[in-house]
This record gives C-alpha cells, structure tokens and sequence, in this order.
C-alpha cells in the first residue's frame, strides 16, 4: 500500500491531491502530528511526505530536519509554485527530493507513485544483493544442476529452431529479434526476461486502433474490460505489456483502486502480432529464449512465473511473500493445474498455487509438471 502524506492547511490543495491520489491520503497540520501515523507504517518506502511551503524558511528546515533525521528513508516533496533560487540549495541540503505545485494535475500524482513503486522494488533488489532481506530463498543444488543440464541439453537440441525462429522474425520485420522486458523473480531480484519479439516495432503504442477486436467488449464478467464507457489509452499514455495482457498503466491503476480483480484486455486476431509471432506464441516457441535465462541462473526450468515490476510491487505484504520464495520458473503449477482452463482462473488461484509450489517443491514435483507441460505444449494455450 502506498501513502501520500500532506503536510499543510490549504484546503483547496489538499482536496486536489486527496481526489487525485490512488492510494492512502491522510492531510495534517504539522510534522509533529505525523509522527503517530507513520511510526506504525512498517515500509517507509511506500510513503511520500508532501510538505506544503511555508512561509519562513527557517521554519521549514526544522520541519525537514526532523523529518530526515526520524524517516531518512521516506521520500520528501515541496509542494509550492515558486522557489527562489537561493533557497533552492537549502532545501535540498534539508532533504527535499523533488517539488510539487499546488495545481498538480492526476498526472504528476501518478508520476509520483508509479516513482514510489520503482523505488521500493530497487530497495528489494539492493537488498537482495547485500543479503540483508529477512527471509531469502536458496536454490537447492539439485535444482540449480538439473536447471544447467535440462537448459544446455534443449538449446543444442533446439538450436535449430532457435535460429530459424530468429532468421524468419528478422526477414518479416524490423526490430530486435529478442525482446526484453525486466521482470522480477526469487528473492524480488530483477532480471532481463527474454522471448523472441512476436509484435511488430513499437506496437505497444497501437492500442485504441484495435478496441473494437476486443474479444471481452461485450462480456460482463467480474473482469473489467474495455467497452463503449471506457476510454481508449491515448498514445502518450505508458502502455503496460504482460504476458497475458495490454492495458495502459492509468486504466491499471484505476481497476487496481476500485478493487477490481484479474483485469486485461486482449485482442482476438490482434494485427499488431507478425505473422511469425502468432505462429511462435500458439506453440509456445516465442518463450524459449528464456532457456538461456534458466542457464544464467535468472530462472529455472519450474517455478512461479516471473512477474513484470508493477504486478510484483502489489504482492509484498507478508499475505504473498512467499510467492518468492521460490525460483522464477520457465512453467509452473497454475499453468498445468488447470491446464486448457488456466485462463479461467482468478488472479488470487493462481497467487495461491504460486504459494503451494514455493512450500512444496520437490525433484518429483518439478518432473511431474514437466511431463504435464511436455503433453500440452502443441496446444494452441501458451504455458
């Protein structure tokens, strides 16, 4: 959960933020009396500290000096409309990362979490690095050597196919013939996830040409789908790309506010996929370059499947820990538990299988779900 906390009296520009924010707003008069609150707010990075400008600057500094002394990890913006360039320097030296005006629009505020949240995933990778996280996962040698043999054995084996995969994706089209997006996997740490490029370049930005080939348009299902009341994404708008998904981060963030689960669009025949690509995705060819991530050691060839960095920042509470406390994996138990309904299943069933494996893995496990992915890999389904 993410917390905006207001620092100030201006009614007018505390109701804009309070309206324009996703997550929790609380407005106080002073630092004092934020104290209370944010002492019992466990992550201080998920927390914003919006101090609104004074008018003594001295007073100001004591403010941000004390805030900084007691959170030196929260983050601190100045909400003003002018600062003078001399004071400019003082208030950095106090602290303060950024500035905000009084007119911000839902924009800025958006800027401002979407910032919140990449911060707090680096804070988990800087920590997973320097092993200070509480609880970490370990992968088990046996995994990490069968992971080695499996990965080096497919690629000779499959190389072939990897090269002809690559040679008709670059004749078809421009554009790299690997595509890369970062992901997170075991122990939160961010990783380069490969899978051969099956969309043409720049296809993320294409979204409202295509709203009237959505396959959901015109269901009415717990899903939130894209409809004649729901605004197309411009093309200015940051497009979030999943596996099973495109939507734009704004509509994201609003289903995700309104609690609404398992929210996606997606496109039947959707034009933006190559010819080559629609072929790579219906036999799951277009994930194999992740081989190459298993053999790095960024994955294995069973586990949970790596989450894109806004998915996994909203599983850090200790209710979905556990999820990654178990290695990234290339196929996993959701995807052959229900397999040919997996798509049927609600966000929190396939969290909860994510769960099962972590606590319950095994070599006899892992070979079990392979032999099922094995059996259902010519399916038109991707794993």
């Amino acid at each position: 959960m993410q917390y905006i906390l207001y620092i100030g009296k201006n009614r007018t520009t505390i109701d804009r933020f309070w309206k324009n924010t996703t997550g929790v707003f609380c407005a106080l008069p002073s630092c004092k009396m934020l104290t209370e609150l944010l002492d019992n707010i466990g992550e201080k990075y998920d927390v914003a500290i919006l101090l609104e400008k004074g008018d003594e600057l001295q007073e100001d500094i004591q403010q941000l000096n004390f805030l900084t002394e007691r959170y030196p990890d929260v983050y601190i913006v100045l909400v003003t409309d002018h600062l003078a360039e001399e004071d400019r320097t003082e208030y950095l030296k106090a602290g303060i990362h950024n500035t905000l005006p009084h007119t911000a629009e839902k924009e800025n505020i958006n800027d401002l979490m979407r910032f919140l949240r990449i911060r707090k995933m680096q804070k988990m990778k800087d920590m997973y690095e320097k092993g200070e996280l509480t609880y970490t996962f370990i992968l088990p040698t046996w995994k990490r050597c069968f992971d080695i043999i499996f990965s080096s054995m497919a690629i000779l084996c499959l190389s072939p196919i990897l090269l002809a995969t690559a040679l008709a994706i670059r004749l078809e089209s421009k554009g790299a013939v690997v595509y890369k997006s970062k992901r997170v996997g075991s122990n939160y740490r961010i990783f380069d996830f490969l899978k051969f490029r099956s969309m043409y370049t720049n296809a993320d930005k294409h979204l409202k040409d295509f709203n009237k080939l959505n396959q959901y348009q015109f269901e009415d299902e717990q899903d939130v789908m894209v409809g004649d009341d729901t605004e197309v994404p411009e093309e200015e708008e940051i497009i979030l790309i999943s596996d099973d998904f495109v939507i734009s981060e704004q509509e994201y963030i609003t289903q995700k506010s309104q609690e609404k689960k398992n929210s996606f669009v997606k496109l039947e025949n959707d034009p933006r996929i190559t010819r080559v690509g629609r072929f790579i995705r219906k036999y799951s060819i277009d994930e194999l370059p992740q081989l190459f991530n298993i053999l790095k050691g960024d994955m294995s060839i069973v586990g949970n499947r790596p989450l894109p960095i806004y998915e996994a920042e909203l599983l850090t509470s200790d209710e979905y820990i556990d999820r990654f406390m178990a290695p990234a994996g290339l196929t996993g138990l959701w995807q052959v538990e229900k397999r040919g309904d997996s798509g049927k299943m609600s966000a929190e069933e396939r969290k909860q299988l994510d769960i099962k494996y972590a606590k319950t893995f095994s070599f006899w496990l892992d070979i079990k779900i392979i032999l099922k992915t094995v059996t259902a890999f010519v399916q038109k389904e991707n794993v």
